[in-house]
């Protein structure tokens, strides 16, 4: 059974539905990031095993494999990884990416040009990653934590419109994203491009949906992220108004799907919902939330 080096010093949150870790150590005096992903088990969920699915056990693997993204603009792998493969799963080596402190509006222009990238077709690519999320919501029964809360009844007629929100994301272009852009997975910088790591959900979607997502964890304000977004972003690829739909949408949707998932871990203890509002577990995906009242009322016209 494969183990880590009890040396290896583990990265906290790093595990996933098949990453067991992420592990930071050094190789010959080379500061190196080693992850290691689980093979999906029989009784595990059907998606892991589907290329399509964000949540595809072997992305991670097969990008670092096939070098797509080795000289992408915008956003870009670092060195390659060693790749060793075992009947349990597989094991990442990749050589540590520094911090190179990122401002926000320097990863949206990154984000605009990683939108206008030509991602070589492979099976594995990513696609419908909100969808998906999306679904993975409804089989837990919808937002019913939310239900509870001052924002029921916006979030009520945000989950019956789920099915058109997405549908208005299917018109937009389509481009290549990151999926998971969160300022942890865009450390790096060479030049003008961002060196950005955990590719395991790399894909296709909306233009503006990597944006949105960003949004989130972002210091800025969605403005001016959208302002650099579209310097970054080609010529003729979308207009300002897609990009800006594309983003709204994916912010808003997931951030309620955070904050639902947060409450819902903490709403069977004892005391009432709204003294949980602090619960350090709870609180940043709330804060995140009421960033996105604006937001939210564009979605509600």
């Amino acid at each position: 059974m494969w183990q880590p080096d009890p040396a290896w010093h583990p990265l906290p949150g790093s595990a996933g539905s098949s990453t067991v870790g992420v592990w930071r150590t050094a190789l010959g005096g080379t500061a190196v990031a080693v992850k290691r992903i689980a093979a999906p088990g029989h009784h595990d969920p059907a998606e892991l095993s589907d290329p399509t699915h964000f949540a595809y056990w072997r992305r991670a693997a097969d990008v670092e494999i096939s070098g797509v993204v080795a000289t992408t603009p915008g956003l870009r792998a670092g060195q390659p990884a060693a790749v060793e493969e075992d009947v349990e799963g597989i094991t990442l080596t990749q050589v540590w990416v520094e911090d190179a402190a990122n401002s926000g509006l320097f990863v949206a222009v990154s984000l605009g040009r990683f939108a206008g990238a030509d991602l070589a077709p492979a099976p594995w690519l990513a696609r419908d990653q909100l969808r998906d999320r999306m679904a993975r919501v409804a089989r837990r029964g919808g937002w019913r934590t939310l239900a509870r809360t001052t924002v029921a009844d916006v979030a009520d007629h945000l989950w019956s419109r789920r099915e058109a929100l997405l549908a208005s994301l299917d018109a937009l272009p389509q481009v290549p994203q990151h999926g998971d852009p969160v300022p942890a997975n865009l450390p790096g910088r060479e030049g003008n491009d961002i060196v950005a790591v955990d590719w395991g959900t790399l894909g296709h979607g909306p233009v503006g949906a990597d944006l949105g997502y960003y949004s989130l964890s972002a210091r800025e304000e969605v403005e001016p992220l959208l302002d650099a977004y579209l310097i970054g972003l080609p010529d003729g690829l979308a207009t300002r108004d897609q990009v800006a739909h594309g983003a709204r949408v994916t912010a808003v949707l997931t951030a309620l799907n955070r904050a639902e998932w947060a409450l819902a871990r903490v709403a069977g203890g004892e005391g009432a919902l709204a003294g949980k509002y602090r619960h350090p577990s709870v609180a940043p995906h709330l804060r995140a939330l009421q960033r996105q009242f604006a937001q939210m009322e564009e979605l509600m016209r």
